[in-house]
């Protein structure tokens, strides 16, 4: 039996583009998505204004970071 894989953000591409480009993607999206951390306050209230562009909501701070997290890298490991 195959193993399911969850669809994520990807499912909007159908049957185009192959599976480890798409699960890149969704790797991409799932961490520029999440709460991201101020490196002034601490606080979980940043939000990405564009790439590269980050502001937070606590100690309204706008910086220059990453271009889709603060600060982490993403690595593209597939999950087993």
């Amino acid at each position: 039996m195959a193993k399911k894989t969850v669809a994520l953000t990807t499912k909007r591409f159908g049957a185009r583009y192959g599976r480890k480009t798409k699960l890149k993607v969704a790797l991409i999206e799932a961490e520029r998505r999440k709460k991201q951390k101020c490196p002034f306050c601490l606080k979980e209230k940043v939000r990405r204004l564009s790439m590269g562009i980050w502001h937070c909501g606590a100690c309204h701070k706008k910086f220059a970071g990453k271009a889709y997290s603060v600060e982490k890298k993403i690595t593209f490991e597939e999950e087993q």
